[in-house]
């Protein structure tokens, strides 16, 4: 395989990631080009700035103005919290910067040196996962965000219609303005900065997930190649320099700048999402349900934004669980491969060497949330049960 085709497989496998987070100015990337760097700041303050000034405080600002009414602050929350959320993806990609850069440099080294073609296709594997969730991810998110933004405009035109002129401006978040959103132009700007700030968030939410998703991914391909050099190790009349290769390599992804550098980076963002999740799942379906049990008629843009919000959140927590699982089970693969491996043929003192592998794959590989809990599926499955908990016990309050 040339260089070129090798370039070709590196921009295919991560230039959709790359060009999302490049968006939003949180690509971990040094540019010795200082207008580029300057550029990149100023899209990631404009980000943060969007965020923090024209969605997260008129939000936290109306929950306090809405506070003893269980209906608008549940309605509230449901869009404080995620900003809440974003923010902590904000501050910790930026902050972890330079860890995260030497993890993109590592992915770009694997996908540029020389490999066999087994080799290429789990990689090509992995990295097609990747592309697909991002896809469906920005897909749903977009469907949800024009729902949102639509219900409030469909409202405004409605009323513009039937000729009311006593009524209150619709606005897609429920926020609290210091001053007449009214009246026009200020209404106009309002709704265009919510949305603007609506879709950098959006984007931001997706971005960083499936960056973790993409870096876990790629770990995995690389622990799966890794388990197909050990099974056919003994079969090598080299065997010596072999496994010193794959023991450099598995040092290399447990401890040397890959899991421990994932799992330092992201396991307090972990943590957020998994509380997040348990609260917002189960106030999407308080909503939901107190619609329909008290006859309420539900529009459409309505019933989309439940829907699509609701399947964008399932899908990235999915995401974080799933990838998770799959990292533990690549590493168990390793490890049993070491006693795959035809050993009993090779000499005493040269099957030995194969006990660094085996202490090291000894304890399972997993990224955890708050370095409390391990991310995979019986976890997903547990939150899912926490959830209808919560939505069990809204709906009592509610009774």
């Amino acid at each position: 395989m040339n260089s070129s085709s090798e370039y070709n497989d590196l921009e295919w496998a991560i230039g959709l990631h790359r060009c999302m987070l490049k968006i939003i100015g949180l690509w971990p990337q040094q540019s010795r080009d200082q207008y580029k760097e300057f550029f990149s700041k100023f899209r990631m303050l404009f980000n943060a700035t969007a965020i923090v000034f024209i969605l997260t405080i008129p939000a936290l600002a109306q929950l306090i103005n809405v506070w003893g009414d269980m209906i608008q602050i549940i309605d509230n929350l449901q869009f404080t919290l995620a900003f809440l959320v974003t923010i902590l993806k904000v501050f910790i990609m930026w902050y972890k910067k330079e860890d995260l850069l030497l993890l993109t440099n590592k992915i770009m080294k694997d996908w540029t040196r020389v490999k066999m073609d087994e080799e290429r296709k789990v990689m090509l594997k992995k990295a097609r996962i990747t592309r697909l969730i991002l896809k469906v991810g920005v897909f749903l998110s977009v469907l949800a965000l024009l729902s949102k933004l639509s219900s409030a405009f469909l409202k405004e035109y409605i009323w513009r219609v039937n000729n009311f002129t006593n009524h209150e401006r619709s606005l897609p978040l429920p926020t609290y303005n210091w001053y007449d959103v009214t009246s026009s132009p200020k209404y106009e700007l309002t709704y265009l900065a919510q949305a603007i700030g609506l879709f950098t968030g959006s984007f931001t939410y997706i971005a960083v997930d499936n960056f973790l998703g993409l870096l876990i991914l790629h770990v995995c391909g690389q622990m799966e190649n890794l388990h197909q050099r050990l099974l056919h190790l003994g079969k090598n009349p080299d065997f010596k320099a072999v496994l010193k290769y794959n023991v450099k390599d598995h040092i290399s992804l447990i401890s040397c700048r890959s899991v421990e550098i994932i799992d330092d980076t992201f396991n307090l963002l972990l943590l957020a999402v998994i509380g997040f999740f348990c609260i917002l799942f189960s106030l999407f379906g308080f909503l939901a349900l107190s619609a329909v049990n008290q006859d309420t008629q539900l529009s459409i843009a309505q019933m989309s934004w439940y829907f699509f919000a609701g399947g964008s959140l399932l899908m990235h927590t999915c995401l974080y669980c799933a990838v998770g699982e799959h990292l533990v089970n690549q590493s168990e693969k390793v490890h049993s491969a070491t006693y795959e491996c035809i050993w009993y043929t090779l000499k005493p003192k040269v099957a030995r060497n194969l006990a660094v592998i085996m202490v090291c794959g000894k304890k399972p590989l997993n990224i955890t949330a708050g370095k409390m809990f391990p991310m995979t599926m019986s976890t997903f499955c547990s939150l899912l049960k926490t959830s209808a908990g919560y939505l069990s016990m809204l709906l009592a309050i509610r009774n």
